[in-house]
């Protein structure tokens, strides 16, 4: 049976984090009562001319220097053509042949190009479902109509539905750092479509692709994505033809159902925007927008790994968080010249947001970088135990303070075989409350320490090092 290759290609919709419309004054709002935030120009109404927003072109000049783009020095708005309830002009302002961007690439996967565009207004959709399909009408809001959108299309590099996920969860995060959107899906500043087609595998030539239109999630899109895979795929072993077509994916049902047949560019009518000029991009433009682009996630957690040693699943966490790698930069900063590396720092971080919860800035809780790389010191020159010290860190995230302060306050400094505060003695009482194990562990037995080692640590709370602990029972049984 011959085995099929799928062929992943996204075209995402990023709303842009500007105060106005992208071609009228009109504040943009989520939440607001419907229709409140219209006027002439992004109703459409005649004789209203519209005038392109500076912000948006800096932002998208910023994702295009983020992506690696080529920025285009002179770029033109289109008028693409088509008749719907959402768009009150029967046209969308948008970039065609001439956009503003063209090329790049994120991680593995290559840019096609970068353009910018408006918004339609927003469709309600009446029924149980609240999908087009199932409902008995809708209705319209035109507060969105006329957002600033900057639409990236990627080429078609992806090979399967979880690395569609991965790459657009790479491309989030750093549309968030770049502070272009705020990149929520459930509101929609960020929408994804899937061109998905299917072909030998080992062959180069693209099979016939359909559309998943405006996926609202992630795992919705894999799924969806999934779905349509195994669709064609089954199309193509029956010996039957795939047909270019839009499709809705409902994730309750899991049911693909087509939309329309897929358009192509001629349908649209493209011509240029008679009401507006050429865009220019100037090198002023460019300059700033560079000094405004931070270093990215990609980077970050490349040099978290090549420069502080940590583990790329590390790295790439610390890093896709930027408030998380803030604060774990400065930690380590705070540690220059204690004996603890950043690896370890790294360790103690997703302790903290176990404490402080997962979606807290660490910034803004009572634990300072220097406290954090305090305890960390702390545990890697035994002056507390592991334990100990997250008994220490909760404390912190409740009071604040200084970890040292804490410990002696507490009593919760380490103990050792050596420090004449009983350890020695309490390792002895395990062992005699427990002869069977004892036995057992004299004969080789070494997984029945675990009961003698638990004993010392509840009677120590905590406070020895379970390491210590189990050399010192090795030593009193070796002793006889």
């Amino acid at each position: 049976m011959t085995e099929y290759e799928p062929v992943i290609g996204l075209e995402i919709h990023v709303q842009l984090k500007t105060r106005t419309k992208m071609f009228c004054g009109c504040d943009l709002s989520f939440g607001d009562p419907p229709n409140t935030h219209t006027c002439p120009v992004c109703l459409g109404l005649p004789g209203a001319l519209p005038v392109v927003n500076a912000r948006a072109v800096d932002f998208a000049v910023m994702i295009g220097l983020a992506l690696g783009s080529q920025i285009a020095p002179r770029s033109l708005f289109h008028r693409k053509n088509y008749f719907y309830p959402d768009s009150p002009k029967g046209y969308q302002i948008s970039q065609y042949d001439v956009p503003i961007c063209l090329g790049g690439r994120l991680a593995d996967v290559r840019i096609h190009r970068v353009h910018l565009e408006e918004d339609a207004a927003k469709l309600i959709h009446l029924g149980e479902s609240g999908r087009i399909h199932g409902s008995d009408r809708s209705i319209v809001d035109f507060n969105r109509c006329g957002t600033p959108l900057v639409e990236i299309v990627s080429e078609p590099d992806l090979h399967a539905p979880e690395q569609a996920h991965g790459w657009l969860t790479l491309l989030r995060v750093t549309l968030r750092q770049l502070g272009v959107s705020d990149v929520n899906m459930d509101e929609g500043s960020l929408r994804c479509d899937a061109n998905v087609s299917v072909r030998p595998a080992g062959t180069s030539e693209l099979g016939t692709k359909t559309e998943l239109k405006n996926m609202n999630s992630f795992r919705f899109l894999e799924r969806g994505v999934r779905a349509e895979i195994a669709r064609q795929t089954a199309l193509l072993r029956r010996g039957e033809p795939v047909v270019q077509e839009t499709l809705h994916f409902d994730p309750n049902t899991e049911q693909l159902t087509s939309l329309r047949s897929k358009e192509e560019a001629h349908d649209y009518r493209y011509f240029p925007e008679p009401d507006l000029v050429p865009l220019l991009v100037t090198d002023e433009i460019v300059g700033a927008a560079r000094a405004a682009v931070p270093e990215l996630p990609a980077a970050r957690a490349a040099r978290f790994e090549a420069e502080l040693s940590l583990h790329a699943d590390r790295a790439r966490d610390l890093a896709f968080r930027r408030e998380l790698a803030d604060y774990f930069e400065q930690a380590v900063a705070a540690a220059a010249g204690e004996p603890v590396s950043a690896v370890e720092i790294s360790n103690w971080i997703p302790q903290l947001v176990e404490r402080i919860g997962s979606d807290a800035d660490p910034s803004g809780s009572r634990v300072a970088p220097s406290a954090l790389a305090q305890l960390v010191a702390m545990v890697a020159t035994k002056e507390v135990s592991r334990d100990a010290a997250r008994e220490v860190l909760t404390t912190l995230v409740a009071e604040g303070g200084d970890p040292r302060t804490i410990v002696t306050r507490d009593e919760l400094g380490a103990l050792s075989g050596d420090d004449g505060d009983g350890l020695a003695a309490i390792v002895d009482a395990a062992i005699a409350a427990d002869p069977d194990a004892t036995a057992k562990v004299a004969d080789g037995n070494m997984k029945a320490i675990g009961p003698l080692v638990g004993f010392v640590m509840r009677e120590t709370k905590g406070r020895a090092d379970g390491g210590e602990v189990t050399r010192l029972i090795r030593e009193r049984l070796a002793q006889g």
